[in-house]
């Protein structure tokens, strides 16, 4: 009898064991290598999640690079511009700036602009009678400002789907895991552990993996939208000041 139970607790032991070992993300993948037919819906979710999950990552690399550089580039460009005394010196220093500097393409915005209606009201063109030297610095300004605004918005749309439709995504192959553990139930006639116990695990890492592709994605959207917005607010306290210097010849304090 002492035989007979040590016989069916050692059984019982190695059938836990070939079920933890089911339920690992090696045997997952060697399942659905094995059986692609029977796996297209794991399959379907998996490559969905690593698609998702490389390119929120790319534009999380992107958008890091790109914030770090603006934050860099902001008080020196805009300080190098009031520093100039010259108004030309400073309007060439502007151009010598990268193409991918927002600050000094707002400055040359906002001077190009008050030097066309310079010359349009000085020619007789009547632009200084339908706008003023102010509005027409204005409106420059303001789709300056937009431009370079919606510029930082790169991969922002991308990161708040990822961050929104990840969890669903690993949840269809949560499901998908269940239901096949259900039908394994339905095929065999038990619900031993060792019978579902890849469906299970199937359906588990599928969760996992959602939550892994949806949470950096959700950080990563809310930190950039932060720092976009403090770039916002520069880019307007900027745009104000050169609307001044440029309307009325003296930046104002």
């Amino acid at each position: 009898m002492l035989q007979e139970t040590l016989f069916a607790a050692a059984a019982g032991g190695t059938n836990a064991a070939n079920a933890l070992s089911q339920m690992g993300f090696e045997h997952m993948i060697s399942e659905m290598i094995n059986k692609p037919g029977e796996f297209i819906v794991s399959w379907v979710v998996l490559l969905t999640l690593v698609i998702m999950s490389a390119m929120s990552w790319y534009w999380t690399v992107i958008n890091v690079l790109r914030s770090t550089r603006l934050k860099g580039q902001a008080d020196r460009v805009t300080s190098a511009f009031w520093e100039t005394p010259n108004a030309q010196d400073a309007i060439r220093l502007m151009e010598e700036q990268p193409k991918n500097e927002p600050f000094s393409k707002i400055a040359l915005d906002a001077a190009q602009a008050a030097a066309h209606h310079q010359r349009a009201e000085g020619s007789g063109q009547g632009m200084g009678e339908a706008l003023s030297r102010s509005e027409f610095v204005d409106r420059a300004l303001r789709q300056a400002v937009t431009r370079e605004s919606t510029n930082l918005q790169g991969g922002m749309t991308l990161l708040a789907t990822v961050g929104a439709t990840a969890p669903f995504v690993g949840l269809l192959g949560t499901v998908w895991g269940i239901y096949g553990a259900l039908i394994r139930i339905g095929a065999t006639g038990q619900a031993s552990i060792d019978a579902v116990a890849g469906p299970v695990g199937e359906a588990l890492i599928m969760t996992a993996l959602g939550l892994f592709v949806a949470i950096p994605a959700v950080l990563a959207y809310n930190a950039f939208n932060r720092a976009n917005r403090n770039t916002y607010a520069k880019f307007d306290t900027f745009a104000h000041d050169l609307h001044d210097f440029f309307a009325t010849g003296s930046r104002v304090r």
